[in-house]
């Protein structure tokens, strides 16, 4: 296990040796979701919430477990259910006999990594409960907020809105995650390889992380947080990010466009991405390559595009041809 450097930020030659052996390692459990892998880790040097959505069976789960082992992280697990309550997510105070006192009994939220599994099959009330954890980094219990251990991300799995059973998350919860990703059906030969994988040697099919070794400290991810941060942005850069943003409120078919949070999450999201390839400046083309991640959901399109099932990645592709780029 690699120690903890003092330095607030890393050099970019160490940030992005520290990327690829993360990337490897989460790889040992992952087979054939490349772009989903680089979209995670890009949301975790973001410091961003990550939506992930897919059917059951793709590993969204296994996933969130192998970024977490690839960090030594203390990992949490909720799986909303339709009676999930609110403070079975953030805690609540529980009488002591003995001391005739209250005590706090933490919720699973006081992790490092909290995976919502199925997050869309509780009600709003109780997916309303994250709010505060995802947006403020605390946990409000008997009027006494708790800060929440750092670094801290929320990776929410979600079933496609028309399953049975799951209730469409509330708008403003929705843009507190910086991406979302979709999870597609592996093609046959990386199907192939999952099946080896699982079933050679091992009893049922419970998730195996065993193979995916720590190679990054919390420390470190708050280091390559920083120095995503810090990565010089030119003007003209900052400026298509904000003209991609604003296309999406003024264009034809969409209900509702991104907003101001949106323009930031897109910056945001590019700067990880920059480091992610190495670089320490943000070019147009990591403006492009993140956008789909992170203004997916963050668009709604009106009835007639959703009755041709135009998605809202159709839309982003065309508004990407259509904005012009600064020349690098």
């Amino acid at each position: 296990m690699p120690t903890d450097h003092p330095a607030e930020t890393l050099s970019i030659e160490t940030s992005a040796a520290l990327i690829r052996q993360l990337e490897q390692q989460i790889g040992q459990a992952i087979v054939g979701q490349s772009p989903v892998v680089r979209e995670l880790i890009v949301a975790l040097i973001a410091a961003g919430h990550v939506l992930i959505e897919g059917v059951p069976g793709l590993g969204k789960t296994l996933l969130v477990k192998a970024l977490a082992q690839a960090t030594d992280s203390e990992f949490s697990r909720i799986q909303f259910t339709p009676d999930l309550m609110p403070n079975d997510i953030t805690g609540h105070a529980l009488y002591d006999m003995k001391t005739e006192q209250f005590k706090i009994r933490r919720g699973p939220v006081f992790c490092h990594f909290l995976l919502a599994d199925e997050i869309n099959r509780a009600p709003a009330k109780t997916q309303s409960a994250l709010l505060e954890v995802m947006q403020e980094q605390q946990a409000t219990i008997e009027g006494r907020a708790l800060p929440l251990p750092q670094p801290f991300l929320v990776m929410a799995t979600q079933n496609p809105i028309e399953h049975e059973g799951t209730y469409p998350l509330p708008e403003a919860q929705l843009d507190r995650f910086l991406i979302k990703l979709r999870i597609d059906y592996p093609n046959e030969e990386d199907e192939k390889a999952i099946v080896k994988l699982i079933t050679g040697g091992h009893v049922g099919d419970k998730l195996n992380v065993a193979a995916v070794q720590p190679v990054l400290s919390r420390q470190q991810i708050i280091q390559l947080q920083r120095t995503a941060a810090n990565l010089t942005v030119d003007e003209q850069v900052i400026h298509y990010a904000v003209d991609l943003v604003r296309a999406t409120r003024e264009w034809n078919g969409v209900q509702i466009g991104a907003g101001p949070r949106g323009s930031i999450s897109l910056l945001r999201a590019a700067r990880a991405q920059a480091l992610y390839q190495g670089n320490d400046f943000v070019t147009p083309d990591d403006v492009k390559s993140i956008a789909p991640a992170v203004l997916r959901h963050r668009i709604q399109l009106d009835a007639d595009l959703r009755i041709e099932n135009y998605q809202p990645d159709d839309i982003i592709a065309d508004i990407l041809q259509s904005v012009a780029a600064p020349r690098q």
